[in-house]
């Protein structure tokens, strides 16, 4: 039961190190220095956090963090840095809580722990940077701050959990990592398109280089999906290489082309690549209206139907200003030609009064 409770403080300062690394230390040294735990009998070694050049340290640290990690991309910029300081701070926290109770063991098994608490840190380190490059293509700022106020009071709340049952830690921190092993494709998709973005923005070409007109082919691998939205087999009118966002029916962050052929109509289909397969998807844009609305790293197509916010939004990198425009423009036409027009009744004149 020891060696079990000894794995779940240090797969729990290991997992917590990931999400903030200088709180987590602060807060274990500053609840060792007040005697608020006692590590004397049992990890014994985690004493050194409660060195006042320690507290002092991982204190400024974690002011400078507070505020970097509610500023947009700003805080992506620290995570970046981060991602070789957290994993070594987590694996050193792990073995100083396993070293404590185990005593000195074998340097293999160390370099082992070592290396499974440093990858438990970069795999919440990972989950946290993901998600903030997701959070951060939004253009208010106020999604980052709760998500930086919710990671401080998970680090809190784990700690607490750590400190009373640490048993208990070892389930829900093993259960997190599996929930973010099945979630990571998703979060990871989501990431590399926020990474596309960013590189698209930097790597601009020159205006004279950009492309301004759209395309009328589809890649090789595309054209065979196409035919099972397009049965009539219409010529296309244009193809538009974008990435979606998720919406009902379609799936989100995926690279691919909208397509609409030269049958008028306001009839559009995404096509992509997805898990080994391919998607295609087919919509009907009847009664929608379309807005070009750009962004800090995209050019966004949004189509709305009835609702404020968008059904619907495709994004184009900045170098494809051009091009989503006129996609923009072409759907505006399409989708101005099938409102259908409602003729007003022919005036009657009244009968004047006598």
């Amino acid at each position: 039961m020891q060696i079990l409770q000894t794995l779940g403080v240090a797969l729990g300062l290991a997992s917590l190190a990931g999400l903030n690394l200088y709180l987590t230390v602060f807060v274990t040294g500053l609840a060792i220095q007040q005697h608020w735990v006692d590590v004397s009998q049992t990890y014994p070694e985690l004493a050194v956090l409660a060195h006042p050049a320690v507290l002092i340290i991982s204190g400024v640290l974690y002011v400078l963090q507070f505020f970097a990690d509610k500023i947009p991309w700003v805080d992506s910029l620290w995570d970046a840095v981060h991602t070789f300081i957290r994993p070594v701070g987590g694996a050193f926290l792990a073995l100083r809580a396993m070293n404590g109770v185990l005593g000195n063991t074998d340097p293999t098994m160390e370099v082992v722990g070592a290396l499974l608490a440093g990858g438990v840190t970069l795999t919440t380190h990972t989950m946290k940077t993901s998600t903030r490059l997701v959070v951060n293509h939004s253009p208010e700022p106020f999604s980052n701050i709760a998500l930086s106020v919710g990671e401080d009071a998970a680090v809190f709340g784990g700690l607490v959990l750590i400190k009373h049952d640490p048993f208990l830690a070892l389930i829900v921190f093993t259960a997190i990592l599996l929930l973010f092993a099945y979630l990571a494709p998703k979060i990871f998709r989501g990431a590399k398109v926020q990474l596309w973005l960013i590189w698209k923005k930097i790597s601009s070409p020159a205006a004279d280089k950009l492309q301004k007109e759209l395309s009328k082919t589809l890649p090789e691998e595309l054209e065979i999906p196409f035919f099972t939205v397009n049965l009539e087999r219409d010529p296309i009118a244009w193809a538009a290489p974008c990435v979606s966002t998720s919406a009902r029916g379609l799936p989100g962050n995926l690279f691919g082309f909208l397509v609409t052929t030269e049958r008028p109509g306001p009839k559009l289909a995404f096509l992509a690549k997805r898990h080994w397969r391919h998607a295609a998807v087919e919509l009907d844009l009847t009664g929608f209206r379309v807005a070009h609305e750009p962004r800090f790293l995209s050019e966004n197509v949004a189509l709305y139907q009835q609702e404020k916010k968008p059904k619907y939004v495709f994004l184009f990198a900045r170098s494809q200003r051009a091009i989503a425009k006129a996609v923009v423009a072409s759907l505006e036409e399409r989708l101005g030609a099938s409102r259908p027009t409602v003729e007003e009744p022919a005036r009657t004149e009244e009968p004047a009064l006598s």
